[in-house]
């Protein structure tokens, strides 16, 4: 349960970083006797002292320490950071704390360690100076379930460089190693050896019993009997040793029979799955697009192993998928596997949506049960936008005029006869000048239909989506009919237009190409003379409302 709410809790806190002061250790799991490596971190340039130490000779025996100063950048801005690595032994076994240190008017969290007793060698028995040790976290596993296999190799006396092991493969199972090998030291019947741990994630892929081969370790060991270790050149004095683990059985249960067939096979120690908003949905306008981010952790499988999550499909909503991204969080208990995966969703219409809610079935492996993890269902109040309604004028009853009888005038009715004739001779001779090519090129103001059109083009073949609308939008200004009404009778051009609209909303800013919308704005058929009729309720919305 404790492993479940920090997943969880990994999974609102996000990505958030902030400078700090703050500690971690290179494993949480020893044996007593060994030595574990605690790494202070402070990232403020303004603290100058030196952490106090003091809190840790209670419970540890600081055996070495140096201090590291290291200049890097994030973007464009410098960032300065101060490491302090200390190698401590613990004094007791069980559950050892690692106390809050203090620097300045910053600390650190405390840090619990697991420190198991060692085991003592008999009177009699006699250690090699290299030996090897295998070990399983658990004998037993489902299929596709994970299993953590350590490897520790121990060594009294001093080594070459020229160690080497032999790689884990398996024929029926997928390997992962878990991080770098890590090095330290380890006392034993008070011989002080030093250790190098290894540790690979097993995922068994068919059920029955599973064997993972002994591995063979070699290196040269150091005669110091004879000076001439630090020869640059030439044969190294000493004793090549060859070492090998033994073999490990591992049983390998069969997906249990009560796990519905049609569900993804997931076995995990725990399961996390959260949803986050940009921007919020609460105040949405038709016309915004709201991405939606859906963030699934599973503690014991790796990214490959999760399915994709159910996709958001209701009526009146338009949604852009992005790639998702996949990430393999590696430590000493395992992989923590996370699947995020973004849409947009563009409501087309005002009311309410209605979300259905998401379900991931999975097998706790620390319960032997079947678990259900599930998103509630979510309702979307879409408001009309303001900026997308059409310019309506308001109508006004038609008044008749009253006829008021009076005595004839007619010099005001001669007078009027005059001006109304010699308005439409007026207005008949600028149009006839109106309609000479002199006159009429001389009249055009803004950009020829043609350049419109080139610069539609230069933006479709460079695929930049931005400059592709922009010029679009003027280019259909010019048109005799809506680009709504265009893409509503040539489909090419409706497909086109969605592929545009998936660029524009996408937040990782996915490659468009224009080739398509190009090719379908040159083959537009021309449009038929308009009418009258009432515009078709089915049409597409415009891409670009004015």
């Amino acid at each position: 349960m404790n492993r479940l709410v920090f997943l969880l809790l990994l999974l609102l806190a996000g990505q958030a970083y902030a400078d700090a002061f703050f500690a971690s250790v290179d494993r949480t799991r020893l044996s007593e006797g060994e030595t574990v490596v605690l790494t202070l971190e402070s990232t403020d340039p303004t603290r100058f002292g030196r952490p106090d130490l003091s809190p840790l000779d209670k419970d540890f025996e600081v055996l070495g320490s140096r201090q590291v100063n290291r200049l890097s950048s994030i973007g464009d801005t410098p960032r300065a950071s101060t490491r302090w690595i200390l190698t401590l032994q613990p004094r007791s076994s069980g559950e050892v704390t690692i106390p809050a240190i203090h620097l300045e008017d910053a600390q650190t969290l405390p840090i619990t360690l697991s420190v198991e007793e060692a085991v003592s060698a008999g009177d009699g028995d006699k250690l090699a100076p290299v030996f090897i040790d295998a070990s399983l976290d658990q004998p037993s596993v489902y299929v596709q379930a994970q299993a953590v296999l350590t490897l520790r190799i121990y060594h009294s006396v001093s080594m070459y460089d020229d160690s080497s092991l032999t790689p884990l493969r398996l024929p029926d199972a997928r390997v992962e190693q878990l991080g770098e090998p890590r090095t330290y030291e380890k006392s034993i019947g008070g011989v002080l050896h030093g250790v190098i741990e290894l540790q690979y994630a097993i995922y068994p892929q068919r059920s029955g019993e599973l064997v993972i081969p002994g591995q063979t370790f070699s290196a040269t060991l150091v005669d110091r009997s004879r000076n001439n270790e630090f020869l640059p050149f030439g044969p190294r004095a000493g004793k090549v040793s060859r070492v090998k683990s033994p073999d490990i059985p591992l049983q390998v249960k069969p997906k249990p029979a009560d796990y519905p067939p049609d569900a993804p096979w997931l076995p995990a120690r725990a399961l996390g799955l959260a949803e986050t908003w940009n921007p919020q949905p609460e105040q949405s306008q038709v016309g915004d697009s709201l991405t939606r981010r859906l963030i699934l952790k599973v503690d014991g499988l790796s990214s490959a192993q999760l399915p994709p999550l159910p996709a958001t499909r209701v009526d009146g909503l338009r949604r852009y998928p992005d790639q998702p991204q996949m990430s393999d969080q590696k430590s000493e208990n395992g992989i923590i596997g996370t699947r995020e995966e973004r849409e947009a969703l563009v409501p087309n219409r005002s009311g309410s949506f209605e979300l259905p809610p998401l379900e991931i079935l999975w097998w706790n492996t620390q319960t032997d049960t079947l678990e259900r993890t599930t998103l509630s269902a979510r309702t979307l109040q879409v408001a009309e936008n303001p900026l997308l309604q059409n310019d309506e004028q308001p109508t006004t009853p038609m008044v008749t005029p009253q006829v008021i009888e009076g005595p004839e005038l007619w010099p005001w009715q001669l007078a009027c006869a005059l001006l109304s004739l010699t308005t439409l001779l007026g207005f008949g001779l600028w149009w006839h000048a109106r309609r000479q090519p002199a006159i009429q090129r001389a009249a055009q103001a803004g950009p020829s239909p043609r350049t419109l059109l080139d610069d539609l083009k230069r933006a479709c073949q460079a695929g930049d989506a931005q400059a592709t609308r922009h010029a679009l939008d003027a280019w259909a200004r010019q048109q005799p009919e809506t680009l709504a009404d265009m893409a509503a009778r040539y489909v090419p051009l409706s497909d086109a237009l969605d592929g545009l609209n998936g660029a524009l909303y996408s937040e990782t800013g996915q490659q468009w190409q224009g080739e398509e919308l190009w090719k379908a704005i040159r083959n537009l058929p021309a449009a038929q003379e308009p009418s009258a009729a009432q515009q078709d309720s089915s049409a597409l919305p415009p891409l670009y409302p004015r």
